[in-house]
């Protein structure tokens, strides 16, 4: 899928300029549309309930869906880039097996 960034197609959307991240950003706030959407992923929940949990409405829910699927390339390429960031630090990211 290519990336799809253009800020003139996102009514709620705006680039995270203060950020190392590409992913664009709710205006006004430092939530990510990606964490709206793998969290209604794993949490199995509803348009409405991630409204209502994030105080957002339906619409801007909807848009950060279509900007997530829109842009899964982006979304992986600020993932990868975290993931680097953590490991270089020491961060573990495997939970420890015990025996």
């Amino acid at each position: 899928m290519t990336t799809n960034i253009s800020t003139t197609q996102w009514q709620y959307l705006e680039p995270n300029n203060s950020s190392w991240r590409k992913q664009f950003r709710f205006k006004g706030q430092r939530l990510l549309p990606s964490t709206v959407y793998f969290t209604m992923q794993t949490e199995d929940m509803t348009l409405n309930e991630a409204a209502y949990n994030w105080d957002l409405s339906v619409e801007q829910i909807s848009e950060a869906i279509a900007y997530c699927e829109a842009n899964q390339n982006l979304l992986q390429q600020d993932a990868d880039i975290e993931h680097q960031y953590l490991l270089v630090r020491g961060v573990e990211l495997e939970p420890k097996t015990t025996h």
